[in-house]
C-alpha cells in the first residue's frame, strides 16, 4: 500500500446522504432579507426562484438529507471520484510532506459543479419547472447545468460574464452542444442588462450582474423557469459534500489523515464540498485538522472584504445576506480564474471564518499559474486556474514541511480540469499576464457600497 497512488471506491460506497454543517455549526445562521423590505425572506418570495424541495434543504438543520435515487444512479457516471497520491510533486518539491488530491474534473462537465447541478435539474424537474435560468464566470457552473438540465428535459438560459464568453468560446460552445442558449453578460436581454450597458458599453461583466440578469430572468417568467445558482447558497454547499465523505473514506484506504484540508473558494463550494465532512469531524470527533480556503489576491472577499449585509447581486434583486464581501457593486478585474471573481462569499462559511473555525489566505495569479504548471509537469493534469489556487497554498504548505523537517498530510480539491483554460495558459507561458492587487480606497470604500442594515431588526 505504501506505494499506492489512486484510491478507488466502488459504486457501493457512493455516498447515500448529504451532510448538512448547520446541523453542528456552533455558529447560528443571520436572518436572509428581502433585497426591497430589508425583512426576513418568506417563502412566497423564495418560490419564485426556487422548487420546494431546495428551499427545504436551504433551511434545513437536519444533519444528513438523503440523496435521491434519480441523483445517484446519474452521480454513477463519474462518481465516486479517485483520491490520488501526488507522489511525483512530492518529489520535485523535496518534501517529507504527503500530498493528496480528490480529483473532481473526471466528471463529464470537468468539474465538482455537476454534484449540485443533477439535484438541482432534478428537484426542479419534479416540482414541474419547464426551465432554468443561471449564471456562469468560467463556464464550468453552465456546463454543469446544462448537462443536467439535459438529462432531465429541461430548457436552459446562461448569463456568461462577457470577459470569460470571449477568453473561453469553447466553454459556449460545448453549453450549446448540451442544448443551453447562453448570452453574454450584461446583455440587451433583460432590463438589468440594458441599464449597465446604458451606464458602461464596454462593461466586461462579472457574476453580481450575471446573476441579476439570470434571477430577473426566472423572476418576470411568471413561473415559468426557475433560478439555479453554481454556489453561496445552503443546498448547494451541502450536495457538494459527497467530495468530503468519499475522500473520508479514501483517506482510511491511504491508511492516514489529513492535518489539513485546502480549497480555492470564490463563492464556496468546493471548498465546502471537500472541507465540510473533516469541519464534523473536528467538531464532533475532537480531530484538529487546519481548513484552509484559498481566494485570489484580486478579489480577496475573505481576507480583506468585511462581514456585512449585502445583495447577493450588482442589480439588487437577490437576497441580501450576510456575508464577507467587497461591496455588491464590485467590478473585478479581468483574471484568469472567472469562477472565483465573486464580490461576496457563501453565509455559511463566512460564519465559520468569523468564528474562526476555518482559515483563509489570498495568492496572486503568476504565483498561482506557477503551481499550476509545476502540477501538470508533475502530475500530468491541467487544473483549471481556480483549483490552481488550492495547488498553490498546498505546495507552499509542503514547502514549509520541507524548511521545518515535519511530516505534514495535506489533502486539496482538484475541483476540475484546465483544458478550456489553454488561452491563459499561453498568456502566462508569453508573459502576458500580471497580478493584481485590491486597491485599499476599495476596501475602505466597502461600507458605503453596501445596505444600511438594521442588524438588531435582522437577527
Amino acid at each position: 500500500m505504501s506505494e499506492t497512488t489512486k484510491y478507488i471506491l466502488h459504486e457501493s460506497d457512493l455516498p447515500k446522504f448529504w451532510y448538512n454543517i448547520a446541523a453542528d455549526s456552533p455558529i447560528p445562521p443571520a436572518a436572509v432579507l428581502h433585497p426591497g423590505t430589508h425583512q426576513p425572506v418568506t417563502p412566497d418570495f423564495l418560490s419564485a426562484l426556487f422548487p420546494a424541495g431546495l428551499i427545504e434543504q436551504e433551511v434545513s438543520t437536519e444533519r444528513y438529507i438523503e440523496i435521491p435515487t434519480e441523483v445517484r444512479e446519474i452521480y454513477k457516471l463519474w462518481r465516486p471520484t479517485p483520491l490520488l497520491r501526488a507522489r511525483r510533486l512530492e518529489k520535485a518539491l523535496d518534501t517529507p510532506a504527503h500530498i493528496y488530491y480528490k480529483y473532481e474534473g473526471v466528471s463529464p462537465s470537468g468539474s465538482h459543479k455537476s454534484n449540485t447541478a443533477v439535484p438541482q435539474a432534478f428537484y426542479n424537474k419534479i416540482d414541474g419547472t419547464r426551465a432554468m435560468t443561471t449564471e456562469t464566470g468560467a463556464g464550468q457552473w453552465g456546463t454543469a447545468l446544462s448537462m443536467a438540465c439535459q438529462f432531465f428535459g429541461l430548457d436552459l438560459e446562461v448569463y456568461m460574464v462577457k470577459v470569460s464568453y470571449n477568453q473561453k468560446p469553447y466553454r459556449r460552445f460545448l453549453m450549446e452542444t448540451y442544448g443551453a442558449q447562453v448570452y453574454a453578460s450584461p446583455s440587451e436581454r433583460t432590463q438589468a442588462g440594458r441599464t449597465i450597458l446604458g451606464e458602461d458599453p464596454d462593461n466586461h461583466g462579472s457574476l453580481g450582474i450575471a446573476i441579476s440578469e439570470a434571477v430577473e430572468a426566472a423572476a418576470v417568467s411568471a413561473g415559468q423557469k426557475k433560478y439555479g445558482l453554481g454556489s453561496v447558497l445552503n443546498h448547494v454547499l451541502l450536495h457538494q459534500t459527497v467530495i468530503g465523505e468519499e475522500a473520508l473514506k479514501q483517506m482510511d484506504l491511504a491508511g492516514e489523515y489529513p492535518d489539513m484540508v485546502i480549497g480555492c473558494v470564490g463563492g464556496g463550494s468546493n471548498f465546502a464540498g471537500i472541507a465540510f465532512p473533516f469541519l464534523r469531524q473536528n467538531l464532533v470527533e475532537g480531530r484538529k485538522t487546519r481548513l484552509i480556503a484559498v481566494e485570489p489576491a484580486a478579489t480577496p472577499s475573505l481576507t480583506r472584504g468585511i462581514y456585512t449585509y449585502d445583495y447577493g447581486d450588482t442589480a439588487r434583486m437577490a437576497p441580501i445576506v450576510k456575508m464577507y464581501t467587497l461591496g455588491h457593486s464590485f467590478m473585478p478585474p479581468a483574471i484568469h480564474a472567472g469562477g472565483l471573481r465573486y464580490h461576496g462569499m457563501a453565509p455559511q462559511l463566512s460564519a465559520l471564518y468569523s468564528g474562526g473555525l476555518i482559515e483563509a489566505v489570498a495568492v496572486n495569479q503568476l504565483a498561482t499559474f506557477e503551481a499550476a504548471v509545476t502540477f501538470a509537469r508533475t502530475e500530468g493534469i491541467l487544473p483549471a486556474p481556480e483549483s490552481a489556487h488550492a495547488i498553490r497554498t498546498a505546495m507552499d504548505q509542503a514547502l514549509l514541511a520541507r524548511e521545518t523537517g515535519e511530516k505534514k498530510v495535506i489533502l486539496f480539491n482538484l475541483s476540475g480540469h484546465g483544458h478550456f483554460d489553454l488561452s491563459a495558459y499561453h498568456l502566462y507561458q508569453s508573459g502576458m499576464l500580471e497580478d493584481f492587487d485590491f486597491p485599499q480606497r476599495e476596501i475602505d470604500s466597502i461600507p458605503d457600497r453596501t445596505p444600511k442594515i438594521d442588524e438588531v431588526l435582522a437577527m
